[in-house]
C-alpha cells in the first residue's frame, strides 16, 4: 500500500494538505501542549484519505467574492478607470507642447531638411520652451478651460443617471480626477492670456466648471436677485463705454455679442442635463473641443521663434540693401538670417550697418475699441506690459517689405 508524500524539515515530516475543511469551529482542532509531537508518518482513514495531525491548526478557508456581471461586459474596476483617465490627461497635457514645439521649427524652416537642423541646432530648448509659452498659453489654457467646463457639466449629468446605465463621458472622468487647484490655475491663465474681447466667455465656463448656481447664492429669493443685480450692474459698469463706442462705430456684432451673451448664459449653463443628451452631447462635445484646437493650433504653429529684424547690408561707401528676415545666430563671420520670403543667407559681419525690430502682421490691431485704457485686442498681460513700455513707433524699413 502506497503512502502519501511528505515533506521533510528540520523538524520532522510535515503532512500534506488536508483534502477537506472542517464544517465550523468545533470540529477545528486545537493545540494540545501534552499532545506528544509528530509521528513519522501521518495517520490514514479509510479509504486512503490522509488525516491531518491534531496538534496542527486548521486555517478557515477565504470566502468566495462573486461579482455580478452582465453577461458579455467586462466590468472595469474604477480606481483602474481612474488611473487610465489620468494618464491620458497628463500624457495630453504633457505631450501636445512637445510635438507643438518640434512643429513649429519645421514650419518656420519652410519645411525643409537642412533649414530645420539649422534651426534644431541654434535655437535651444529654453527658448523654444519660452517661445511656445508665450504664443501657445492661451490655447493651452483654452482646452483646460474647455475640458473643465463640459467635464462638470457632464459629470453632474451622469450621476444622475442610474449606476451602471451608461459609461460616464471622458470630459467626466477628466473632471473628476483633476485637483480643484489645477482647474481654478487654467482659469488664471486664461484671465491674464486671452485677449479682453474673449474674456467674457470665462463667465459661463467658470459657472459650469464649479457648477455655481444662482440658488448657492443666498437661500431666499429676494436677496438671491438682489446679488445677481449687483454683480450684473458692476459687468455692466466695466463695460458700457465699450458697449457704446462699438455701437457709434457700427459693424461691431462680434464685439457686441462677445459682451452681452455671455453673462446671461452664466445664469442657466449649470448643469444637470436630460439624461438623453448627455451621450450625444458627450461625443459632439469632444469632437467639437478636439477641432476647435487644431483650427487654433495652425497659427500657433506658424508663429515664428524667432524675432523679425530687417538687417541693413552694404558697404561702408555703397549701396545697401534691407535684409528682413529672422536671425538665426551670429559669430565673428557671418550673421545667418532665415529670410521671410524662404531660404537662408549667410551676411558677413563687416557688412551689417543697421538692424531693426518690426511687428508681424498678427499684432497690428484690427479693433479700435478700448476698455478702461486696455485695448481690446490685447490681454491683461499685455495691457501691463504696453503701460510699462508704450508701444514705439514702428520704422521705415518695417513698412516696406524687401
Amino acid at each position: 500500500m502506497s503512502t502519501a508524500p511528505t515533506a521533510t524539515g528540520g523538524d520532522g515530516p510535515v503532512p500534506p494538505p488536508r483534502t477537506s475543511v472542517p464544517g465550523g469551529a468545533a470540529d477545528s482542532p486545537t493545540i494540545d501542549a501534552a499532545a506528544p509531537p509528530f509521528v513519522d508518518r501521518p495517520s490514514t482513514r479509510a479509504g486512503g484519505a490522509v488525516a491531518w495531525p491534531a496538534a496542527v491548526p486548521v486555517a478557515e478557508p477565504a470566502e468566495q467574492v462573486v461579482a455580478d456581471v452582465e453577461p458579455g461586459r467586462v466590468r472595469w474596476d474604477p480606481a483602474e478607470r481612474r488611473a487610465r483617465a489620468s494618464q491620458s490627461f497628463w500624457t495630453a497635457v504633457v505631450g501636445v507642447p512637445a510635438i507643438f514645439s518640434v512643429l513649429r521649427l519645421g514650419v518656420e524652416a519652410g519645411g525643409e531638411l537642412q533649414t530645420t537642423l539649422l534651426l534644431v541646432a541654434n535655437v535651444g530648448p529654453v527658448n523654444l520652451l519660452a517661445g511656445f509659452l508665450t504664443t501657445a498659453a492661451r490655447l493651452l489654457s483654452t482646452g483646460l478651460v474647455a475640458v473643465f467646463a463640459l467635464g462638470a457639466v457632464l459629470a453632474v449629468s451622469a450621476d444622475r443617471l442610474p449606476p451602471g446605465t451608461r459609461r460616464r463621458p471622458l470630459f467626466a472622468r477628466w473632471a473628476d480626477i483633476t485637483p480643484a487647484w489645477v482647474v481654478l490655475a487654467s482659469f488664471l491663465l486664461a484671465l491674464i492670456t486671452w485677449p479682453l474681447l474673449y474674456l467674457p466667455l470665462l463667465l459661463p465656463a467658470f459657472v459650469a466648471a464649479f457648477q455655481l448656481r444662482p440658488g448657492r447664492l443666498h437661500e431666499r429669493v429676494v436677496p438671491r436677485l438682489l446679488l445677481v443685480g449687483v454683480l450684473l450692474a458692476g459687468y455692466g459698469w466695466l463695460m458700457l463705454p465699450t458697449l457704446r463706442q462699438a455701437v457709434q462705430q457700427g459693424g461691431e456684432w462680434l464685439v457686441l455679442v462677445l459682451i452681452v451673451v455671455p453673462p446671461l448664459l452664466a445664469l442657466f449653463i449649470a448643469g444637470p442635463l436630460p439624461g438623453m443628451v448627455i451621450r450625444p452631447l458627450a461625443s459632439v462635445t469632444e469632437v467639437a473641443v478636439l477641432a476647435t484646437l487644431v483650427w487654433a493650433a495652425v497659427p500657433v504653429i506658424s508663429t515664428p521663434v524667432l524675432p523679425l529684424t530687417v538687417t541693413t547690408v552694404g558697404p561702408e561707401s555703397g549701396p545697401t540693401e534691407d535684409v528682413r528676415g529672422h536671425v538665426v545666430t551670429t559669430d565673428d563671420v557671418n550673421m545667418v538670417i532665415l529670410q521671410e520670403r524662404g531660404g537662408v543667407r549667410y551676411v558677413p559681419v563687416d557688412l551689417v550697418r543697421a538692424q531693426v525690430l518690426c511687428p508681424s502682421e498678427e499684432e497690428l490691431p484690427r479693433h479700435q475699441l478700448r476698455i478702461h485704457d486696455f485695448h481690446i485686442e490685447d490681454s491683461l498681460l499685455e495691457g501691463m506690459g504696453r503701460r510699462v513700455r508704450p508701444v514705439h513707433r514702428i520704422d521705415a524699413a518695417c513698412r516696406t517689405p524687401a
